[in-house]
């Protein structure tokens, strides 16, 4: 089952219910206005929601033509959104930047850090910065959509607990990343809103490609219509989505509707920007940039700047993007 958020005048959007070819959709507005409401209700809302994606898919529904561009993100605003560090490779590599501690290097435990959630960005809507000197990047992310979780749940809780999964863009300032660690508090300027692909499934619905609570499907980062990476997110997930949910809820219950982030896709490789067509890459610019100071003393590559375009998606058997395009450029604050 796919599922999506038109715009609408409303906050929380309008919920509606995606083809599996994701060419039409039904509002599922009889059943849940917006997706926070049918996972406040998930056992009844879930059946009516299947039940009208099937009539859709068998054509006994006409629906409307779904449009990515009038999508906002699956949940505009969400009780919690935590992201974790699942991916070992990632943190190797960008534990030279500033504000990284070598200690933070672990593989007991997954990092978290509590993002805001208030207001998420629609995945065509535009990066908008306050100046253009704070070292833009993206990181593309596998997330899950949670039912409530009760505290200290076990690892089958957990997985059970898990509703519905996408892809994000966890938008960072890494030049404000040094000021936030050193005052102690964690991560806050730097991480602007948060973007998010515009359809979200149920796991089941993913088939093979959702299996071990991970993603096993390439997340493909495009800038300026160049390949920067297209790692696998079911490749070195060292915390998969079971233990991070576990962690999360490790001294509180979570909500339903809590979005856990897998954090940045990293798959291990010597390779450098630019990469060949079926090289793996790099989900985010600070990556790519460690690996070159690694090989050429330097980094060449440079971070976002306005004017730039941004294309994530993650890609599926048939080449086509399973939870639709998040595709934005980068603009300069009125």
């Amino acid at each position: 089952m796919k599922l999506a958020t038109l715009r609408s005048s409303r906050p929380d959007g309008q919920l509606v219910v995606v083809s599996d070819d994701a060419t039409r959709c039904v509002s599922a507005g009889r059943i849940a206005p917006y997706l926070q409401g049918a996972l406040d209700d998930w056992e009844a809302a879930a059946p009516a929601l299947e039940d009208l994606a099937a009539q859709l898919d068998a054509g006994a529904i006409a629906g409307q033509p779904f449009d990515p561009a009038m999508t906002h993100a699956p949940l505009p605003r969400a009780y919690q959104w935590i992201d974790g560090s699942g991916y070992l490779s990632h943190l190797e590599r960008v534990r030279s930047l500033k504000g990284s501690k070598d200690a933070e290097l672990q593989s007991v435990r997954p990092l978290m850090y509590q993002g805001a959630s208030d207001s998420f960005s629609a995945p065509t809507a535009p990066i908008v910065v306050p100046s253009d000197d704070l070292a833009l990047d993206s990181e593309a992310e596998v997330v899950v959509i949670t039912g409530p979780v009760p505290m200290r749940p076990s690892r089958e809780t957990a997985s059970a607990a898990i509703r519905l999964v996408t892809v994000c863009n966890d938008v960072s300032l890494r030049k404000l990343v040094l000021d936030d660690l050193q005052n102690g508090f964690g991560f806050f300027h730097a991480k602007p809103a948060t973007t998010f692909a515009p359809i979200v499934q149920t796991p089941e619905s993913l088939g093979s490609a959702w299996r071990d609570n991970r993603l096993h499907l390439p997340v493909r980062v495009e800038v300026n219509g160049t390949l920067y990476g297209q790692p696998n997110a079911g490749v070195g997930m060292h915390f998969d989505f079971a233990d991070l949910i576990v962690e999360a809820a490790r001294t509180r219950k979570l909500a339903a509707g809590t979005i856990i982030g897998g954090g940045t896709i990293s798959n291990p490789h010597d390779e450098t920007l630019p990469i060949k067509r079926d090289g793996i890459g790099f989900a985010c610019i600070a990556e790519a940039r460690t690996a070159e100071k690694a090989k050429y003393g330097r980094a060449r590559t440079p971070f976002l700047k306005v004017g730039d375009r941004i294309a994530i998606g993650a890609i599926g058997e048939d080449g086509r993007s399973v939870f639709g395009q998040m595709d934005q450029n980068v603009e300069l604050l009125d």
